[in-house]
């Protein structure tokens, strides 16, 4: 359902408390939430496997593979289901668009220059749309080398120890960004918030994100169909 003029949610939602802002659907809050416990799972039992110490407490290698690898196999399940949410197909569009205050944004975030005026940001700021399309394109390369791992030969022109090599390098790095994207949302309680129950303070949008509203008129703009 498309969104009346001045409403900030779809129609026949329930409306927000004075002050507050729809930012997330319940489909977004559970895909995010579904693919962090999974996520989780897979670090916690590669961890489990792979780390000497905590392998030799934990034991049962078996069963933590077998959970690693159909963890690992579900993990892009939730997006995929999520799709069905028309606002999480507006917020994906969203986070695959970067404007000129989306350069701005990540010219300021590399002269360490904090002030809002300059990052500028839509929705979603541009930090966070190169982090969703990393953790996207890792996810995938995660997904591909594990297959490759458990099903020996799938792909004969490459070898089970370079896709373990991979595997091993992008799960590190994965650990870091993951560290680094939990950092920053517990910097920020109002962002955590709004992923919590779906809403954030109105006078909080729009500080942090100022070209948020002027996104969605534009976009209201170009889906409305010719007369």
């Amino acid at each position: 359902m498309t969104s009346t003029a001045g409403s900030t949610g779809p129609t026949g939602t329930r409306p927000e408390p004075r002050g507050r802002v729809r930012r997330f659907s319940r489909a977004e809050r559970l895909v995010h939430r579904t693919t962090g416990w999974l996520m989780l799972v897979c670090l916690v039992t590669a961890a489990c496997m792979y780390i000497g110490p905590i392998a030799q407490v934990v034991g049962q290698r078996y069963l933590m593979a077998t959970v690693h690898k159909w963890s690992g196999i579900l993990l892009p399940v939730p997006l995929l289901l999520g799709l069905f949410s028309s606002a999480l197909r507006a917020d994906l569009r969203r986070l695959n668009r970067f404007a000129d205050y989306d350069r701005q944004w990540l010219r300021a975030a590399r002269r360490r220059v904090l002030s809002l005026e300059a990052r500028p940001a839509g929705k979603f700021n541009a930090g966070q749309k190169v982090y969703a399309g990393w953790i996207a394109g890792a996810v995938l390369v995660m997904l591909v080398t594990g297959l490759l791992m458990w099903f020996a030969g799938l792909l004969p022109f490459i070898s089970r120890t370079s896709a373990i090599f991979v595997h091993d390098a992008v799960a590190w790095a994965i650990v870091f960004a993951v560290l680094a994207h939990i950092r920053k949302a517990r910097a920020h309680p109002e962002a955590l918030e709004g992923m919590r129950t779906g809403s954030v303070d109105r006078a909080w949008a729009a500080r942090h994100h100022s070209r948020w509203r002027v996104d969605d008129v534009r976009q209201d703009d170009t889906d409305r169909p010719e007369e």
